[in-house]
């Protein structure tokens, strides 16, 4: 068995976001700009399995113990290997539930990722998909664990680590592209996953990616509001509806190549989202974003729960420029996006890749 190596591109919500928690609908698509890599390499006769540490991103040998501070305030205290030993179990729990035999040898993964951190762009489950795509072609399963179901192995992953998450990041990285995504009951329901629907990546508008070297926590997002959802306060509830029919207006838009609409409909997304969440949650560092890049006309939204922003700028490479300037201005990164291709065929009915 040869070695395996597969990448989980970034992921940038473009429109829909936070309503995959709530059968809601979404449009998100990948970005090549970031990504995340992981290794397997078959263990000799006997040989053990082993989660190797990442050199930077589980970090455990220390100068100081002000370095050791210094980096869990700036990082955290989670890096990739407890999400490489979650795909492994959460994969091996699925074989077995299903009848899927898996052959006897031992392997070494090991990962490696240039997304930022807690910077709102699936940095976590990226590793995971990679990860699961790994263990796939190792154990020669893909044909037997649908497409449809892998977001869903990926998201059983993250809760076993207690990470709050919904569907649409593992539909995005496991798919590629661009794709419009229905949370919809009966669908949930009925196939156990939602309806999920590639689109051509051509259909979209040049966009920029905004982010901060200090982005705030996203994993805090959602608390309040899942709750109020679930106590069926109105607000949030019909807030939410709203959202998700952004994400089936967007659809079209896109399908029309009507930008401004776009731009109108990202607007939006966001000011209902701040809305709902309130500007403590949301953090000031991720308004102020969102705030330069509307101060020269574009439209901003979060690309995920914080940390990052993309915006559309429908008046063209002039427009681009001052985005450019007001964000390096005002201290943040700014790139132009990259979309990653969908391996994917576009025509429906094609099997699994």
């Amino acid at each position: 068995m040869t070695e395996q190596e597969h990448r989980a591109y970034a992921r940038v919500g473009l429109l829909g976001n936070p309503s995959d928690m709530y059968g809601g609908k979404t449009l998100s698509f990948t970005i090549s700009n970031f990504w995340a890599t992981v290794h397997l390499a078959p263990s000799d006769d006997g040989g053990p399995l082993v989660i190797r540490p990442h050199p930077r991103h589980d970090l455990v040998d220390f100068a100081s113990l002000p370095q050791l501070v210094t980096r869990l305030q700036n990082e955290g205290y989670n890096g990739g290997v407890r999400l490489l030993m979650a795909i492994c179990k959460v994969f091996y729990s699925h074989c077995i539930q299903h009848g899927i035999a898996l052959k006897e040898q031992n392997f070494t993964l090991s990962y490696d990722t240039n997304i930022p951190r807690q910077a709102g762009l699936s940095g976590s489950s990226a590793i995971i998909c990679a990860a699961l795509s790994c263990l796939l072609d190792f154990y020669n399963v893909r044909h037997l664990i649908k497409v449809e179901i892998r977001p869903n192995i990926i998201l059983d992953a993250e809760k076993e680590l207690g990470i709050v998450a919904g569907l649409q990041d593992r539909v995005a990285q496991v798919y590629g592209g661009l794709v419009y995504m229905d949370f919809g009951k009966e669908h949930m329901d009925t196939l156990g996953h939602g309806v999920y629907t590639p689109l051509d990546i051509n259909l979209l508008p040049p966009l920029h990616l905004i982010y901060a070297d200090n982005p705030s926590d996203s994993g805090k997002v959602h608390s309040t509001v899942r709750q109020r959802w679930l106590d069926g306060e109105e607000f949030i509830i019909s807030s939410m509806e709203e959202v998700a029919r952004l994400a089936l207006d967007g659809r079209k838009a896109l399908l029309d190549k009507n930008y401004r609409e776009l731009a109108r409909l990202m607007n939006r997304n966001f000011d209902l989202r701040r809305q709902m969440f309130g500007d403590d949650v949301i953090g000031t560092v991720n308004i102020k974003m969102v705030e330069a890049a509307r101060s020269v006309g574009a439209a901003a939204k979060f690309t995920g729960s914080g940390g990052a922003v993309v915006a559309l700028c429908p008046d063209g490479e002039a427009q681009v420029l001052l985005l450019e300037k007001v964000c390096r201005d005002a201290g943040f990164l700014v790139q132009r996006i990259q979309v990653a291709p969908s391996p994917l065929p576009l025509t429906e009915g094609n099997p699994p890749f």
